[in-house]
């Protein structure tokens, strides 16, 4: 009732929302309906619920009610954040031509046209600035920014991808790319030194993706990003073998909830990959301003 008062929801909104499964959500609006609290509205395959309008309660006495109840819930706060982003995800329609124009782009060649060509075209637009890529691997991606930027540090945690990453910017005469060993949750970088941040698929590994959050916004400047790109939550167990996952990806909510934590702000996150083969992994991108 308490997220319902100002927004109709769908029962998978509502679950998204309050993280429950749809049997027990469902459950729960039977009663609501039964008792004329909430009414419902068919819209295609959705059923949306809102406050009923000739409920038994008068909608002031209701309000104060719902009020008082949801003052002793700590989850309520969160309950209004996940709500937020949950309308935003229902007016982003720039996502969903961006979802139509990427299945597009797969099936139709062009010469020299690809998603690696196109993320080489605008990393190396990145303005001279500092940039941390935690859990760099052997470092690609750092190798691609440091064309542009001031000054990159690649951080990871393998002794093994730290040698090789620093051997191949030496090879390729790349001076202002600094390799370091370090751990996400505890990054060997000053604090308000860097610019921009990143996760590139790393969050996963974090022991506590909160605390290496936390950390990347203790070494951020006052105005600084952080951009995370990870994986959608899934349920394919064999990732934690393959891959050394530690998290089988994360919702939506989940991280807007991490970056609130962390007390980032301006916070957005939105599916920007679908892959087509089975386990059907989608990619997230995250972003938050210290």
């Amino acid at each position: 009732m308490h997220i319902l008062q100002s927004e109709e929801l769908s029962v998978a909104e509502i679950q998204e929302i309050l993280g429950m499964g749809q049997s027990r959500i469902s459950t729960h609006l039977a009663h609501l309906k039964r008792s004329r609290l909430v009414q419902d509205r068919r819209a295609g395959k959705n059923i949306y619920y809102s406050w009923s309008l000739s409920g038994p309660i008068k909608e002031p006495e209701l309000r104060n009610l719902i009020r008082l109840a949801v003052a002793d819930m700590p989850q309520a706060a969160l309950d209004r954040s996940s709500l937020q982003h949950v309308i935003a995800k229902r007016k982003n329609r720039t996502r969903e031509y961006f979802n139509r124009l990427a299945g597009k782009f797969g099936r139709s060649y062009c010469p020299g046209r690809s998603w690696q060509a196109l993320a080489h075209l605008f990393l190396t637009m990145i303005p001279s600035i500092d940039v941390a890529d935690l859990g760099a691997g052997e470092g690609t991606l750092s190798q691609i920014l440091s064309k542009s930027a001031r000054n990159v540090i690649a951080l990871d945690i393998s002794e093994r991808m730290v040698e090789i990453g620093s051997q191949l910017a030496k090879d390729q005469g790349i001076t202002n790319l600094e390799y370091r060993l370090g751990d996400l949750e505890d990054p060997p970088i000053s604090d308000d030194s860097i610019d921009l941040a990143i996760f590139s698929q790393a969050l996963h590994h974090a022991n506590s993706p909160q605390r290496a959050i936390a950390a990347a916004r203790r070494i951020l400047r006052g105005g600084g990003r952080l951009v995370i790109l990870d994986l959608l939550a899934h349920g394919f167990e064999q990732a934690r073998e393959l891959y050394a996952d530690l998290w089988l990806g994360f919702t939506e909510v989940e991280l807007v909830h991490l970056l609130e934590q962390a007390g980032f702000r301006e916070n957005d996150v939105q599916i920007v990959s679908r892959e087509l083969n089975s386990p059907y992994f989608q990619t997230l991108l995250a972003t938050g301003v210290k």
